[in-house]
């Protein structure tokens, strides 16, 4: 099996690939887009929304937060769970960059 060589790129690169692994499920699409309907909410609220076990719902809220595209705080016993901006932000980025590239460029590749 391969190894793979983070070290030779970017910071940035890095970043935003974590990013992209961590939405690169559909059960963690489903829980961003929750969040962009309920604005917050705690992980209960998440698993009455979704086909998945409480323990795989935790597990990908954890994947979401420690690539930094959702945020966590407690409430009581509970953690309340909401979108991270910053981490939207470095995407958003990304795409504005390739949707410019794209408009400049009409259909001219090879």
């Amino acid at each position: 099996m391969g190894i793979t060589k983070t070290e030779h790129f970017t910071e940035a690169q890095n970043e935003l690939a974590v990013l992209a692994k961590a939405i690169g499920h559909p059960a963690r699409i489903a829980i961003i887009q929750h969040l962009i309907k309920v604005n917050s909410c705690v992980c209960g609220d998440i698993v009455n929304e979704l086909p998945l076990a409480q323990p795989t719902v935790s597990q990908h809220l954890k994947e979401l937060k420690n690539a930094g595209l959702i945020k966590g705080n407690f409430e009581g016993n509970a953690i309340c769970y909401c979108l991270n901006e910053e981490g939207f932000e470095k995407i958003k980025d990304f795409f504005e960059n390739i949707n410019s590239y794209l408009e400049n460029k009409k259909n001219q590749c090879c």
